[in-house]
């Protein structure tokens, strides 16, 4: 084993004297040089390629005439432009798949690798050695310079034992002994130090990252997955997956991994846009923006519960978040089981003042298929024939003269962006091809009501079905679910972060809407802190009705706050957690508790402690820390939005930054945010600005919860302040 550094990149690993630092040095030496090589080989072959596409092309538009006054001609005609789009294709195929390359080149030459394991496959031969990285590489004759973290032969390196091991690769297991498992602190062509180790604790790469300040962004560190998040990244394909993790504990990276591991898994046939991420804010969702892209991997679609919503309900309808309990569910699927239409529950398909299609029509077309269930089956039925009905009503449109003048007096500008040339129909039939190609942009939208059946009267369904003129939001769009079969069924995965966050009636939602899609589902428990939102007893039977099985995993590690700030917590935390709960951070400042016995004297401390706090001086000092960063980010989490407003005002001259969903979050400074915001981020320093037992009585569990996240926000500093007797939570 080599010498163990204290720090990567300090004292110990990485002297001249030691030979393996040497030879590491020379391997890392001569692959950053191929990695070069191989870039601007494949720049070369961009430019050549793109220079002879534009040669060919060139070359084609001289050869290929458009004859168009037989049939004959005009299939000839047609044949040579298919192939010339083909040739053109395949030219656009092979600057996408070295563009794609050259991007993971171009993200190796930042690191090449950061991990190196040594295999013996059979006994008495020497062990092979990978070298892992966050992409896989090979050279001009097909030798692996370095393997995808993703990939099989990598998943020695994340078990954290040397001895036997083995991995799954096409099918069957490949047994093998690991008989080094070593980790790098490099910086382009430098190394800066290695560690060889078998045991996460003492993993000195994890522990150097950890200590590193944080930045406005998340950083996804590959190298220091940690076993137990392993198990999670690398799971099974199950149908779902739903992970309670303690504050910390990495559940946010670990969903990150796992979508790149994913992508990586199926990358012939899983896009990014099949892939769902619903974040607790849009703040967020900017927070973890820049993850998968380091990775080389594309976002999937990243958006909120809310905006989610948004996209399926019509404005202003349905109420605003009520509790609703999922027999309101269960009552519309019985109705909807044994309903049938009226004749007032079709409305006309009208835009810009068109009648396109009278709702008469819509009656007649229901009675056509009466012989199917009113519901799903029948709503697809009548949405198919709409579609040739609007389409057949454009067509008789379009010869109509009035339609013919108003699409001869676009601009020219007009025309070249609809139909990409000027207008100059040779015949009758051009022309209505271009009126009816003029209709189908104009009235796109009619397309859209039939496609989303906004020819459906939903409201007055719900009210004469359920007897309800004040649906909430879920009930309406589960109402249409149920009655028109509304659901994507193009959606592979859906990932839920902070899912204790949602009412099970809200899940039920989710799950039956992306209903052949696999789900990840994260959590804490200690961090639900609204009311009335699911246990992770409530969210397994939801989506145990739906998807049938659920598997879980626990983690436990707290990766995020000294040992001191995860103790505190952690006393929070439920009887049976509170005892598996650790820290691999290295002991830090101890919490600073302080009770005021009036507003003068709180918002006199106030403005002390976030003073020192943002200038690196005060507790970092008090306790004679040497290492204290005088950057970083302090934040000041308040329980609720008003709040956080007041404590802005009263903190402006301190350049206090308000963050709302809107905002970003900056590197370092100080913020004020309500609890809500606050959720799923980590700042260097916190402070509680008001733990008084008003904000967080005693015996309320959801105030307990409310403490909970508050506290487990900060990594290396946390003050803790009241305005009055300190809760009774935090009283010992």
């Amino acid at each position: 084993m080599a010498k163990q550094a204290e720090e990567l990149g300090g004292q110990g690993v990485g002297q001249v004297q030691d030979p393996v630092f040497e030879q590491e040095q020379g391997h890392l030496t001569k692959t950053h040089a191929k990695l070069i090589e191989l870039g601007e080989a494949l720049v070369a072959k961009m430019e050549k390629t793109r220079a002879q596409a534009a040669a060919d092309k060139e070359a084609m538009a001289g050869e290929v005439s458009i004859d168009l006054s037989t049939d004959d001609d005009a299939m000839e005609t047609y044949a040579d432009f298919l192939a010339m789009n083909s040739i053109i294709r395949n030219y656009n195929i092979m600057q996408e798949a070295d563009a794609e390359k050259l991007s993971q080149i171009q993200l190796l030459l930042r690191q090449p690798y950061f991990a190196k394991v040594a295999l013996r496959f059979k006994p008495g031969e020497a062990p092979r050695e990978f070298y892992i990285g966050n992409a896989g590489m090979s050279d001009e004759m097909c030798r692996r310079m370095v393997v995808d973290w993703r990939s099989p032969v990598a998943e020695t390196y994340y078990n954290q034992a040397n001895g036997h091991t083995s991995y799954k690769a096409d099918g069957r297991t490949i047994e093998a002994e690991l008989t080094l498992r070593r980790q790098f602190d490099i910086e382009g062509a430098k190394l800066n130090g290695y560690f060889d180790t078998t045991v996460a604790i003492q993993d000195s790469l994890l522990l150097a990252s950890l200590s590193r300040r944080r930045t406005a962004q998340m950083q996804a560190i590959t190298a220091t997955i940690q076993k137990e998040q392993n198990l999670v990244v690398r799971h099974d394909d199950v149908p779902v997956l739903l992970v309670s993790g303690i504050a910390g504990s990495g559940k946010t990276s670990v969903l990150m991994q796992r979508i790149a591991y994913l992508f990586y898994q199926q990358r012939e046939s899983l896009d990014a846009r099949e892939v769902y991420l619903i974040t607790p804010n849009p703040l967020f969702g900017r927070y973890i923006d820049g993850v998968l892209p380091d990775m080389g991997e594309r976002n999937p679609n990243l958006l909120t519960f809310g905006q989610f919503m948004a996209k399926l309900l019509p404005e202003g309808v349905g109420a605003g978040r009520a509790e609703v309990p999922l027999s309101a569910f269960e009552r519309i699927d019985a109705v909807c089981a044994r309903f049938e239409f009226d004749a007032e529950d079709f409305r006309d398909i009208e835009y810009r003042g068109v009648r396109l299609i009278p709702a008469v029509q819509i009656r007649k077309l229901n009675a056509k298929y009466a012989n199917a269930a009113a519901g799903p089956h029948r709503v697809t039925l009548m949405r198919e024939e709409l579609t040739r009905r609007l389409r057949s009503r454009l067509k008789q449109m379009a010869g109509e003269e009035s339609v013919v003048d108003e699409m001869f007096s676009l601009t020219i500008e007009e025309q070249l962006q609809l139909f990409g040339e000027v207008l100059d129909p040779q015949t009758e039939a051009e022309e209505r091809a271009f009126a009816l190609q003029f209709l189908e942009t104009r009235f796109a939208e009619a397309f859209r009501m039939v496609e989303q059946d906004e020819w459906l009267r939903l409201d007055r369904i719900g009210l004469r079905l359920l007897e309800n003129p004040n649906l909430t939001s879920v009930e309406w769009l589960y109402l249409r679910m149920a009655v028109t079969g509304l659901c994507d069924t193009d959606a592979k995965y859906v990932m839920i972060d902070e899912v204790q966050d949602y009412t099970a009636a809200q899940l039920a939602l989710a799950a039956r809407y992306f209903r052949r899609a696999h789900f990840l589902l994260l959590g804490d428990p200690n961090q639900a802190i609204a009311e009335r939102t699911a246990t992770f007893d409530e969210i397994k039977a939801v989506f145990s009705a739906t998807h049938g099985r659920v598997e879980k995993c626990d983690l436990m590690t707290s990766y995020r706050s000294s040992p001191e700030i995860t103790a505190l917590f952690a006393k929070l935390a439920g009887e049976e957690e509170r005892m598996r709960i650790s820290s691999v951070q290295r002991e830090g400042l101890r919490p600073q508790v302080l009770a005021c016995a009036s507003r003068e004297e709180h918002e006199a401390a106030l403005r002390d402690v976030v003073s020192r706090m943002v200038k690196a001086e005060g507790l970092a000092a008090s306790e004679g820390t040497e290492d204290a960063d005088p950057r970083g980010l302090t934040a000041v989490i308040a329980p609720y939005a008003q709040a956080a407003k007041k404590l802005a005002a009263q903190l402006a001259d301190m350049d206090a930054v308000l963050l709302d969903d809107a905002g970003t979050l900056p590197s370092e400074g100080l913020v004020v945010l309500p609890l809500k915001l606050a959720k799923g981020l980590e700042f260097d320093r916190v402070v509680i600005p008001d733990a008084s037992e008003r904000v967080f009585p005693a015996g309320d569990d959801v105030a307990r919860r409310r403490l909970y996240t508050s506290i487990s926000r900060a990594t290396h500093e946390l003050a803790v302040l009241s305005n009055g007797p300190l809760t009774s939570w935090l009283a010992e």
